[in-house]
């Protein structure tokens, strides 16, 4: 379920995404957060928000063996899509306990 409601998620920001890149493009998304300090304010939000992501990210990835970088890079150029994606490809515990089974009867 939880998976589901995270891709279900991915998808209609991606949606969302394209549609305002499509309209404004990615100098015009960023430029209306640096008008006023309201923008300002929500942009850095963004910024402490992908920042702790990111952080996050980096703790689990050494937690579980995954590389990090593509996950980081990710993040830097395409903001939430990183941990989104991050997440969506995380394995459950329930699939790693699969695989660790799995291998210990090999």
């Amino acid at each position: 379920m939880q998976r589901t409601l995270l891709a279900i998620t991915t998808f209609l920001f991606a949606i969302l995404t394209g549609i305002a890149l499509w309209k404004h493009g990615y100098s015009g998304v960023l430029g209306h957060q640096f008008q006023n300090f309201a923008g300002g304010q929500v942009f850095a939000d963004l910024v402490i928000a992908l920042s702790l992501a990111t952080l996050w990210m980096w703790h689990d990835a050494k937690a579980t063996g995954r590389s990090i970088w593509i996950w980081i890079f990710i993040t830097l150029i395409f903001g939430s899509f990183g941990p989104l994606l991050y997440l969506l490809t995380r394995k459950t515990n329930a699939t790693k306990q699969a695989q660790a089974e799995t291998s210990s009867r090999n």
